[in-house]
């Protein structure tokens, strides 16, 4: 029943930290898409991740293109601030890949157009703010994921 965690170019270790221990918690896979922002040594990812790195299932892609090819018939959602779909209408399925962007611009344009029927967003109630932090974006998606699947 495992889900994958996908993070396109992700920029700040912490974040990604995060998001590993967030996956050995709830069995996900987390894919990473480099180019990272940070080596995969970085004391923060390290800390971030504390000593659960180890444990945790992570695949690698060189590029966008490496993780597409690879992965062409995988079942696949997309989140940004610029889906028009809430995730709460997200019918999860057992194995499916939860793509996110980078914490700076997002998932890249070209990926939002060719994916606008797999597009979410998690809605914001605040015009104060673009967007939320990449690790509490996908701690929600995460979650619904797991409650609908269970």
């Amino acid at each position: 029943m495992p889900l994958n965690i996908v993070l396109i170019e992700p920029e700040i270790p912490n974040n990604t930290g995060n998001i590993g221990r967030l996956a050995l918690a709830t069995e996900s896979r987390l894919h990473l898409v480099k180019p990272l922002g940070f080596e995969i040594d970085d004391k923060r990812l390290k800390r971030a991740g504390l000593d659960y790195w180890q444990h945790l299932e992570v695949i690698y892609y060189d590029s966008t293109d490496d993780f597409f090819s690879k992965n062409k018939d995988a079942e696949m959602i997309f989140l940004s601030s610029h889906g028009t779909q809430s995730h709460w209408d997200i019918e999860y399925t057992d194995n499916m890949f939860l793509v996110f962007g980078k914490e700076s611009v997002g998932l890249p344009k070209p990926l939002i157009e060719k994916h606008q029927d797999q597009l979410f967003k998690i809605p914001l109630y605040s015009e104060e703010i673009r967007s939320l932090n990449l690790a509490n974006a996908v701690s929600i998606i995460v979650y619904e994921g797991l409650r609908q699947l269970s």
